[in-house]
């Protein structure tokens, strides 16, 4: 599969986050799980270097819906991951693994993604690594 979708979580997976960026339009709205909202492909990258710090992350079982005309798309998986470093406010890091179910919504422009919304059980990635 090659749409911008399937790209946006291969560069994901891979760990390549110029690739991953490159994808997004300069003024990408980011919605963060349980969290606020950030604007601009800078905030995006920050979030995701603070991110990268923290766990090691793949998106896994990805099942991607998708627009017929490409305006907006949406993603079902799961994020198995390694918690490497802990993230303020969270229980403590010391290399736990975590499965967890999560959605994400997805508008696209001109071919790039404009918004990224995300969504998963914060309770259950919680009880995961507690």
């Amino acid at each position: 599969m090659s749409t911008i979708i399937s790209k946006y979580y291969d560069a994901f997976n891979a760990g390549d986050m110029d690739s991953f960026l490159s994808l997004l339009t300069e003024d990408v709205t980011h919605d963060i799980n349980q969290g606020g909202v950030e604007k601009g492909k800078e905030a995006f990258r920050i979030f995701m270097d603070r991110m990268n710090a923290h766990y090691k992350e793949r998106a896994v079982d990805l099942v991607i819906f998708e627009q017929s005309n490409g305006s907006r798309a949406a993603a079902e998986f799961f994020i198995e991951g390694e918690y490497l470093k802990t993230d303020e406010g969270l229980p403590e890091a010391n290399g736990q693994n975590y499965r967890i179910r999560c959605g994400a919504f997805f508008s696209i422009r001109k071919g790039k993604i404009e918004r990224v919304t995300n969504y998963y059980n914060l309770q259950e990635w919680m009880r995961c690594v507690s």
